[in-house]
């Protein structure tokens, strides 16, 4: 899939955009011609459901690339899908896209990255929180917030962009460049095409 150079208008507010994924994708969106609000720690809280409504009001589509450093996982990321899902909904919101992580991804035997042979387990406290996130978002994100989670289907690639992406199972040698994907969350939350589920982004 490649941009749409012609596409215009929308408001997108994206939370974490001052992240290395989140300025992808502001720069992304900024240069397809929509207008987007940077939201960080700094303008409020995203595990506050007010904070995120009064972020988000006037807004058409959520993108959030959020995480805490100083927050136990399992304790932050369900928390900020709980606040996103209520908050985006009061703010009449209709899609949010959220940045995710290849680790809680299937791979093509079906099994998770995370438990495949040889997969680092150092940072399994930080997969099983994201995992947690998407979960809490499962549970808490009412009929009318159509949303999805994104991840690379492996990591991000050091280099520039290839140019185009593709929907893949996880994979602990696939790489996509912070470019790529950020297309990939753009054209999910512009035009969707995953509902409710986690889905793997790889250069194609």
């Amino acid at each position: 899939m490649t941009t749409n150079e012609q596409e215009t208008g929308g408001r997108i507010i994206v939370f974490g955009g001052r992240g290395r994924v989140g300025r992808a994708v502001v720069a992304e969106a900024r240069a397809r011609g929509h207008e987007v609000t940077v939201a960080g720690r700094a303008d409020g809280e995203v595990t506050s459901a007010v904070d995120v409504a009064r972020l988000a009001a006037g807004h058409d589509v959520a993108v959030a690339a959020v995480y805490d450093p100083q927050a136990a996982p399992g304790e932050f990321f369900p928390a900020a899908a709980r606040a996103l899902a209520v908050g985006l909904s009061e703010a009449g919101v209709r899609r949010l896209v959220s940045v995710g992580l290849a680790s809680v991804l299937p791979t093509g035997s079906g099994a998770l990255l995370m438990d495949t042979p040889g997969y680092p387990q150092e940072w399994r406290e930080f997969y099983v929180g994201h995992g947690a996130g998407t979960e809490a978002l499962r549970a808490a994100a009412p009929g009318g917030l159509d949303w999805a989670v994104l991840s690379p289907a492996g990591d991000f690639a050091v280099g520039e962009a290839v140019g185009g992406y593709a929907f893949a199972p996880a994979d602990a040698a696939g790489r996509i460049s912070h470019a790529d994907f950020a297309r990939a969350v753009l054209d999910e939350a512009l035009d969707p095409t995953v509902h409710g589920a986690h889905a793997g982004v790889s250069a194609a």
